[in-house]
């Protein structure tokens, strides 16, 4: 069994004394005494981060894209997808752009649309090129949109097939960029030695097939070209599955990051097209950190210090038990209007927004909107106040769940309901 010895500042030298074989851990608190769970979680998330950026900092890859490391004994890499980028406007483009740089991702793709010019890939490149630093591909299969993206100076082409390798190979090859390798028409063995025989640095694209559309057998076709090709690294459609499976993203993506290690996946890929993969390249952000410092512990993913869960607890705190004698809440209460006014409280460019006829405070903190307006002297009412607060922290909560909002309803509504009627 292995001990851990949690102390402060003052004491640290006597523990560490007496601890023995255990191992000792100092928290930035003067006595052990003040010392919460929060304080010990959130050392225990700063210390793991911190193990993943060395284990990655000491990695030997198989290739680099700009620097950022791919394969080998890699941290797999977040490759974030805008969909349709030639159709979006500059403003658009680089909004997209800059918040999957902040979420997370180790490379943005550029999803190039059939009906494109290549003109317009070449533009949407050089905004792209503007807005970050990040390595950027181009995710077409025609070839004079490939064509378009080389010549603009993209670092990765998604995706080269039997069909359009004879036409723009020796182009990519000469590019020096990576390259993505389907199957089609041949299997992805033969266009792979096509692409190597043309001087192409691959990354090999099994395809990961959705739920009930042979996902299973996919998985099956990665460990078997894994065991067979082990230098050359995989690139892993996470997005097939989150995007086609009703079920929130948070607990699909660890449990793809975890497929996807086991297969010796290098590139986790992910769009965020639909509402409710929105925030799948965090999540795979830190699922792909989970399974570094799992297969570096040689362990499940679990008790690592980072996590992915969100709406259910890993411990619950113990409950308190019911008094003796209570008075069971009235559910007669008459509604009287504030004559200070009402509020119509949104969420708005990731803000809190509470509004009246009069004025509109905006913040992300609910305790500070309902203070704000209480100190403007704009709530008179205490069963008002009571209100505003319970709606102001539905509007926060939602905010920070990347949940959308809508004043008087419940919050999570359509999820409890379909558990409860099951």
């Amino acid at each position: 069994m292995k001990v851990l010895a949690v102390t402060g500042r003052h004491a640290q030298n006597l523990v560490k004394a007496f601890a023995m074989d255990s191992d000792v851990l100092v928290l930035d608190v003067d006595v052990a005494a003040f010392i919460t769970p929060k304080m010990l979680e959130s050392k225990m998330r700063k210390d793991a981060l911190a193990q993943a950026e060395r284990l990655e900092a000491e990695a030997r890859p198989v290739l680099q894209i700009k620097g950022v490391k791919i394969g080998g004994s890699a941290r797999m890499k977040v490759l974030a997808e805008i969909v349709d980028a030639t159709r979006l406007g500059q403003e658009d483009l680089v909004k997209k752009i800059r918040r999957h740089e902040e979420q997370g991702a180790d490379m943005i793709d550029l999803g190039i649309p059939l009906d494109a010019e290549p003109s317009q890939v070449a533009e949407a490149l050089q905004i792209a090129r503007k807005a970050t630093s990040l390595p950027l591909s181009v995710d077409t299969v025609q070839p004079d949109l490939i064509l378009a993206g080389l010549r603009a100076g993209a670092d990765l082409v998604l995706s080269l097939d039997g069909r359009n390798l004879p036409l723009v190979g020796e182009a990519v090859a000469a590019a020096g960029v990576l390259a993505a390798v389907i199957p089609g028409p041949g299997s992805l063995e033969e266009n792979l030695r096509s692409a190597q025989g043309m001087g192409i640095k691959v990354i090999a694209d099994p395809v990961l097939d959705p739920p009930l559309q042979g996902l299973v057998l996919s998985l099956q076709r990665y460990l078997l070209f894994q065991e067979g090709h082990p230098g050359i690294p995989l690139f892993f459609g996470a997005g097939n599955v989150t995007e086609l499976l009703d079920a929130d993203s948070q607990g699909a993506n660890a449990l793809l990051a975890a497929l996807g290690a086991e297969v010796g996946a290098s590139i986790l890929f992910t769009p965020e097209y639909s509402a409710k993969a929105k925030g799948s390249v965090q999540e795979l952000w830190r699922a792909s950190r989970m399974m570094l410092l799992a297969q570096k512990r040689r362990t499940p993913p679990k008790d690592l210090g980072v996590d992915l869960l969100v709406l259910k607890e890993k411990r619950p705190r113990p409950e308190e038990p019911m008094p003796c004698r209570f008075i069971k809440a009235s559910q007669d209460h008459r509604y009287e209007p504030d004559p200070a006014g009402s509020f119509r409280i949104s969420l708005v460019e990731g803000m809190i927004l509470a509004r009246n006829a009069g004025c509109a405070v905006a913040g992300t903190n609910a305790r500070d909107i309902l203070n704000t307006l209480i100190e403007m002297g704009l709530v008179s009412r205490l069963d008002h106040a009571g209100y505003l607060g319970r709606e102001l922290e539905k509007a926060e909560l939602a905010l920070r769940l990347g949940h959308s909002y809508s004043q008087d309803e419940y919050l999570l509504a359509s999820g409890l309901e379909s558990l409860e009627k099951s």
